[in-house]
């Protein structure tokens, strides 16, 4: 009888050891998993970071080379408009008169 005491001690201290030892292996992944997601979410904000500077980069430049053109064609009708002013200013003159004392 005391032998199989013996042996169900035995049995319950190696069932015993047995679940202390997944327990131990059970923290030493969750902490291997929490590492593997702290490396991933920085590497995932880190790639997400540098996308959204270059498209800031990228739209920076279209804005910048729109306003450039936007600017060359608003220059570019101003110096047409002085030239036609230069040129006809004096028909222009004549039409108002002739405007104002047709009345």
């Amino acid at each position: 009888m005391e032998s199989i005491v013996n042996k169900l001690t035995e049995i319950e201290d190696a069932a015993s050891a047995i679940v202390a030892h997944a327990e131990e292996q059970k923290e030493a992944l969750d902490k291997e998993y929490e590492q593997k997601r702290r490396n991933f979410d920085t590497e995932l904000e880190e790639q997400t970071q540098a996308r959204l500077s270059s498209i800031r980069r990228e739209l920076e430049k279209n804005t910048s080379g729109i306003l450039e053109s936007q600017s060359g064609a608003s220059e570019d009708m101003i110096r047409a408009l002085e030239k036609e002013y230069e040129e006809k200013h004096t028909e222009y003159a004549h039409e108002i008169l002739r405007r104002i004392t047709e009345v």
